[in-house]
């Protein structure tokens, strides 16, 4: 009945998201940008990392991609509230972890599509990788996002207005991508800002994606990566079912 209840609530949110097609394509415009504009600035650059300074950016935006947008993913819970759905999803027998899982499946399949062309877009301009590393890069943007918008949707649940969501994503996700490394390898930081910046998860995602990204795959920047995102991606999945359990979501 999980699988068949997860199943009902992806489609459900899937048919949602390819009738606004706009959107979805729109939600890749602020990596985009980054790679158009800020790219070049970085070509010739000693930037610290191994690979080309394409191979050092585009894994940072394809995190970027699934950070920002997974984080601001809860807002739909808020618009539904309001509208009553979620009132009337408490009545039926839908399992709560589908009602989480069906969301955030979903918001996976579209964070991967954009990471997708995203990528392509990188090609085009210069960026040389393995497929194997960019097929890497896709799984980690794929459990970010999962992490993140299962967390999203537990703290929309908990929260009354968008007035409320959106100030407490915004003190969460800047210091995130500032600390992780997300434009720039941390290596290039002060040795304080460095140190600092190994408390946030997020670190390790982007330096095994830069590892894979030019062929390294058993190193220890990989091996930590994988453990931090399956790690994070479990622990948010578990808090994200018990507020949607407390909640009757």
């Amino acid at each position: 009945m999980l699988l068949h209840d997860t199943a009902l609530i992806f489609g459900r949110y899937a048919r949602q998201t390819l009738r606004s097609r706009f959107a979805m394509l729109f939600g890749v415009l602020m990596p985009l940008l980054y790679l158009l504009f800020f790219g070049p600035l970085l070509t010739g650059l000693p930037l610290g990392s191994r690979g080309s300074s394409w191979q050092v950016l585009v894994p940072g935006l394809l995190l970027q991609l699934g950070l920002f947008g997974a984080a601001f993913a809860g807002f739909t819970i808020i618009i539904e509230k309001s509208q009553g759905i979620v009132e009337r999803m408490r009545v039926t027998p839908v399992s709560r972890l589908a009602l989480l899982l069906g969301r955030v499946l979903r918001d996976a399949a579209v964070f991967v599509f954009q990471a997708v062309l995203l990528v392509l877009a990188a090609l085009a301009m210069g960026l040389r990788a393995p497929l194997a590393g960019i097929l890497i890069g896709f799984a980690f943007v794929a459990l970010l996002t999962l992490s993140l918008a299962s967390l999203s949707y537990a703290l929309a649940m908990i929260v009354r207005t968008p007035q409320e969501f959106g100030p407490a994503i915004n003190a969460m996700t800047m210091p995130a991508m500032l600390l992780s490394g997300l434009m720039l390898p941390m290596t290039l930081a002060p040795g304080w800002l460095d140190v600092l910046s190994h408390f946030m998860p997020f670190r390790y995602l982007v330096d095994a994606v830069r590892d894979a990204y030019v062929g390294s795959y058993a190193t220890a920047h990989m091996l930590y990566g994988v453990l931090v995102a399956l790690g994070f991606a479990a622990l948010s999945v578990t808090v994200g079912t018990r507020v949607f359990r407390k909640a009757g979501a």
